[in-house]
């Protein structure tokens, strides 16, 4: 169907006139007709009945009217779901919980005109930067463990420091700060972590840098299941980013302590695409590479790459 004859019948419907639409619409009254006309064929129905007065709509014109306005609406809708600057900003952060979904909640509450579409697609960095360099995605957060491919960018947004998360039975409960010696003596559980990806192997080498005993093995009951167990526990332990969002009960009284000399940190890039037209996605990427500081005395996996 014909867009701008759907367009041209509603501009009829609404003023009553051939020529007031014409006016409306910027083109002749002939080449109203016409639409009107054509829409007619391919509607096998007759919209307007022409008066003294001018343009009356049928019965079928007025059972088509408030369709064709919903018409018009849905593609106005669709032309601003692609338009540069208008359209919805799809990111991934991998998961809600850690500072890259933090630090774009901030976002949304400075830049609330901005339509965001926030998933976490919980790939490996190859995959995720595949879908930014296809348009699946907009952008991605994500440790680079190898350059990204010319057509796109990487902006390092995200220098992340960690923290043991303990019960308050914990022999470390009451300690100010921990290095990472201190916590060779002390198994460290991380739930859940998938083979092959760069926050996996991440781990990987702070345990071997540190003697540490990193356990990511095991069955996987949720966060709710693993905090209440942490709470009563007098050898359980895990890592947390600084930034990274966990609530519990008051009553679990667990403590988030820094770890320092060094600061174990994982940093995370913006990727997107470089000819990415999005303005959204210029501003976010200004508002991150703001607030972005680097960490004093930092520990980082000898793959991560310095290219961006």
């Amino acid at each position: 169907m014909d867009l701008d004859a759907v367009r041209t019948f509603v501009a009829a419907a609404d003023t009553g006139q051939f020529q007031q639409a014409a006016a409306e619409l910027a083109i002749t009254q002939q080449a109203v007709s016409k639409r009107i006309a054509a829409l007619e064929r391919d509607l096998c129905a007759r919209l307007f009945t022409r008066t003294a007065r001018g343009a009356v709509l049928t019965v079928d014109g007025q059972a088509f009217l408030p369709h064709a306005r919903e018409l018009l609406r849905v593609a106005e809708r669709a032309a601003a779901a692609v338009r540069p600057g208008r359209r919805t900003l799809r990111v991934d952060v991998v998961n809600r919980r850690i500072a890259a979904a933090v630090l774009l909640q901030d976002f949304h509450r400075r830049h609330p005109d901005i339509d965001l579409d926030v998933v976490t697609l919980d790939l490996p960095m190859a995959a995720a930067v595949a879908a930014v360099e296809a348009g699946t995605l907009d952008a991605t957060f994500h440790a680079l463990k190898a350059p990204v491919p010319p057509a796109l960018r990487a902006t390092r947004v995200i220098s992340e420091p960690h923290q043991l998360l303990v019960g308050p039975n914990h022999p470390l409960a009451a300690a100010a700060s921990v290095t990472p010696a201190q916590l060779a003596a002390h198994p460290i559980t991380m739930q859940g972590l998938t083979p092959g990806t760069e926050w996996a192997e991440y781990y990987t080498e702070l345990a071997a840098a540190f003697a540490l005993t990193i356990d990511m093995t095991g069955p996987v009951f949720g966060n709710e299941a693993f905090l209440d167990e942490l709470a009563t526990s007098r050898t359980l332990s895990t890592l947390v980013g600084a930034r990274s969002r966990y609530l519990w009960p008051d009553r679990y009284d667990l403590r988030r302590i820094p770890i320092q000399s060094p600061a174990p940190v994982y940093p995370m890039w913006l990727i997107g695409r470089r000819d990415n037209p999005s303005t959204a996605l210029a501003r976010l990427g200004r508002f991150l590479t703001e607030r972005h500081a680097p960490i004093p005395d930092p520990w980082v996996p000898s793959w991560i790459t310095t290219a961006g």
